[in-house]
């Protein structure tokens, strides 16, 4: 009989690999993460997460560990200025959580729920068979060998999992450059969206109470022939000659940098293996989306490989995780090129600038572009169905379940399918029957008599699955078969 020492391994301790470590543990899966760094990064490169991240912590319970967070209504989309509130839960993001934070509370929720994080374990090496994953892992101890049901890669741009795979990362190589700093004062002007000039772009953003960001984009400066982060005097100087200001006088906390290259895995699943995070996709960070996808691609990939792990998965269930997220990513990467050239191209781009300006003015392209950015308009196949939610989020709700207030996301914090019977049948109670070990049951109402109520099964990701508005069990039976495998005993 195979020896795992986990179900599943995660290589990567970032935001990605640390949610689905705690995604795996809600399932009652074994999991070891897996991050060559010694100690977390204090340093973060990204300031937030974005308004469907908001919803996805939020459907975990963990919103409450970052205190109070405060969302930018106001966006844009290649500086062409949106109210990010034109669509219901839309917003521009968090501002100000870095993301060495937002670690350290994923880190805490998976390791409170029994996963093991390992630190400066590095993977080297890598085989699977048809019945699992032996992996190399070289430490301060030496090199030892680690074996799973499966491996997931969240082990960043350059992943080593990805390489090890064998898995193609197509797309286009940096062209422009963007430095960064953050320093020790709360004198410099914030420009929070980007100020654009003639000789390139600035974003300034405030840090707290004694420390600024600074990110440069110089026009024609190319990109530097080196993957080490840029001196502090190159930062300033590329800031003044964009700017005219000098920082020079400032304390630099840090230095970092990050470029356009834009790449997709060809799969996110060989096999055994699969990626999620940057591993799977790169490109210019803009709107939060690089941390967004990343949790949204393992809180998809997490339900479905403990699906598989428990035995009950339905034929082809791991496969739809790149069927689902792979169009996700590459919408991602889309968008941030055409934003590019929109914000950080030359005078031959204002032809293309004027003609986004008129189609901004129009509310449903504004809509549009807000759902593109957010992740909020996601949709996923669930099959046939008429109605126009099958397939989306499912948003915040307040429901009485008897006397007690509750609400959607309160029911989802166990990561379990849930059907929620909103119209009080005993015929979908009756239909899920064969279920009852893997899908949550909830009879509950709307506070509001005159809401319109309907019959909703939803995944664990959050995504609905089924939908009844006449409090018949029509297609429910289908449903739960096609996302949680057949009924017990059949």
């Amino acid at each position: 009989m195979d020896r795992f020492h986990a179900d599943v391994i995660v290589a990567g301790a970032g935001p990605s690999g640390l949610m689905l470590a705690g995604e795996l543990r809600l399932a009652g899966q074994s999991v070891i993460v897996l991050d060559r760094l010694t100690e977390p990064m204090q340093q973060s490169r990204a300031l937030g997460f974005s308004a469907r991240t908001i919803e996805e912590f939020g459907q975990r319970g963990l919103l409450d560990e970052f205190g109070e967070l405060e969302t930018i209504p106001f966006g844009h989309f290649g500086g062409l200025p949106i109210d990010y509130r034109i669509i219901e839960g839309g917003n521009f993001g968090v501002r100000g959580v870095p993301q060495s934070r937002t670690e350290a509370i994923l880190h805490a929720w998976a390791t409170g729920l029994g996963a093991e994080v390992r630190r400066g374990h590095e993977v080297v090496g890598m085989d699977q068979d048809d019945t699992g994953v032996t992996v190399e892992v070289s430490s301060a101890g030496g090199v030892e060998t680690l074996r799973a049901a499966y491996l997931v890669g969240c082990d960043g741009a350059r992943s080593t999992v990805r390489r090890l795979a064998g898995v193609d990362f197509p797309g286009t190589s940096a062209t422009i450059e963007m430095l960064m700093t953050d320093v020790a004062t709360n004198e410099l002007r914030i420009r929070p969206t980007g100020e654009v000039g003639e000789s390139g772009m600035v974003v300034v953003l405030p840090l707290g109470p004694q420390a600024t960001r600074v990110v440069v984009f110089e026009r024609g400066a190319g990109v530097r022939p080196t993957q080490e982060p840029p001196t502090f005097p190159e930062v300033a100087a590329a800031f003044q000659r964009v700017t005219g200001e000098d920082i020079t006088g400032y304390k630099p906390l840090w230095t970092s940098y990050f470029t356009d290259a834009s790449r997709q895995a060809a799969e996110y699943r060989k096999g055994r293996v699969f990626l999620a995070g940057d591993a799977a996709h790169i490109h210019l960070p803009i709107g939060a989306q690089g941390i967004s996808a990343g949790v949204g691609d393992v809180v998809n990939l997490g339900w479905k490989l403990a699906a598989e792990l428990k035995g009950y998965a339905p034929e082809g269930l791991l496969d739809t995780y790149h069927t689902e997220r792979h169009p996700v990513g590459g919408r991602i990467v889309a968008n941030t090129l055409v934003q590019r050239s929109l914000y950080l191209g030359g005078p031959e781009m204002q032809p293309l600038r004027e003609l986004f300006g008129e189609l901004v003015g129009i509310e449903e392209v504004r809509r549009h572009l807000v759902g593109v950015v957010t992740g909020l308009d996601i949709t996923y196949d669930m099959g046939e169905g008429g109605h126009p939610l099958l397939g989306r989020r499912l948003p915040d709700q307040e429901l009485l379940v008897g006397d007690e207030k509750t609400s959607t996301y309160e029911l989802l914090t166990r990561g379990r399918p849930l059907l929620l019977n909103l119209r009080g049948g005993e015929a979908l109670t009756e239909a899920a029957a064969g279920w009852s070990d893997r899908v949550d049951v909830v009879v509950a109402s709307r506070p509001d008599p005159n809401a319109p109520a309907a019959d909703l099964l939803v995944r664990p990701d959050g995504y609905i699955a089924w939908i009844g508005t006449d409090g018949s069990a029509e297609g429910l039976a289908e449903a739960l078969q096609r996302w949680f495998g057949a009924p017990a005993g059949s």
